[in-house]
């Protein structure tokens, strides 16, 4: 039984415009991070111009998120967000463009920057999403019910859902490979294979088990699923959150394995009412997955 507590529409959709804000926010910091960095670049002076005209403009879409959409002065301020995050959008395209990535994978501060921009910021926007609701994650999210009971769960959960999870994948991977459409690891699963030592690791890995798992978990089985499923919706609840949550991650090999995780995930938090189950769950999985990926490298 899921915990019985109903969000406001208007402020979920702000929440997730205002991640959608962040990550193009953390685009244009990897084309100012590329454009400090690089040697020569065409156009320097437009470069720094439309990245700063792009910040400016998506901070005004940031704190229009931030604001309750009354009646009264909704148009104006829907009016406003478009306006602004359109010219957020352009700009981070333009930005792209003119300071363009080098070829291969993205470094790890690169990463880094990605990680903190979307998984990072959207734990603050949830956190901030709650209060305005007068709701902390422990009452929101069934932390209180059975805690030690749901994290044994999760943990058993891990034990089952990746070796059947790493045999699907092998299996697309080597399909994808006879079908010669390539089957390349995801990008940060790359960045992790060519970081030269530990202290580029680190960062990448606390995103990937401490940060990634709770920022994911909120979104997608705390607040989507559950106002889907209670406007009538339960198919489109699962699948939905479970096909976007697997094509986030930008990769087709991955792309059924994280269907079964997203699956098994939702399975969790339905079967505890605490959330705590699938965060857990999520964790572990790309924790060994990441200690995995060690090992094999320092073979």
């Amino acid at each position: 039984m899921l915990p019985e507590t109903p969000w406001r529409m208007e402020a979920l959709i702000r929440l997730l415009l205002g991640a959608l804000v962040c990550v193009l926010a953390g685009g244009l910091m990897t084309c100012l991070l590329r454009l400090a960095r690089a040697g020569t670049v065409a156009h320097p002076l437009a470069a720094w111009a439309v990245i700063g005209g792009g910040m400016v403009a998506l901070g005004v879409a940031l704190g229009l998120t931030r604001q309750p959409w009354q009646f009264e002065t909704m148009r104006r301020r829907l009016t406003g967000l478009v306006v602004s995050l359109y010219t957020g959008l352009v700009l981070t395209g333009v930005a792209q463009r003119l300071v363009p990535a080098p070829a291969g994978a993205p470094g790890p501060d690169q990463m880094i920057i990605a990680g903190i921009s979307f998984q990072g910021m959207t734990l603050v926007l949830v956190s901030l999403f709650l209060r305005e609701q007068g709701l902390r994650w422990t009452t929101a999210f069934g932390w209180r019910e059975r805690p030690w009971r749901a994290m044994g769960w999760g943990a058993l959960a891990v034990g089952a859902v990746l070796p059947v999870a790493w045999l699907l994948q092998l299996g697309i991977v080597q399909l994808l490979t006879r079908l010669n459409l390539g089957a390349d690891a995801q990008v940060a699963v790359q960045v992790l294979r060519d970081a030269p030592a530990w202290t580029d690791r680190l960062p990448l890995g606390i995103i990937a088990i401490v940060i990634a798992p709770p920022a994911e978990e909120a979104v997608f089985r705390g607040l989507i699923y559950p106002t889907i499923k209670r406007l009538g919706y339960p198919r489109l609840a699962l699948w939905g959150t479970t096909l976007l949550f697997a094509a986030i991650h930008w990769n087709l090999a991955s792309f059924l394995p994280l269907v079964l995780l997203a699956l098994v995930l939702t399975w969790l938090y339905e079967r505890t009412g605490n959330l705590l189950a699938p965060m857990v769950t999520h964790a572990l999985f790309n924790a060994v997955n990441f200690m995995a990926l060690q090992l094999v490298e320092s073979h």
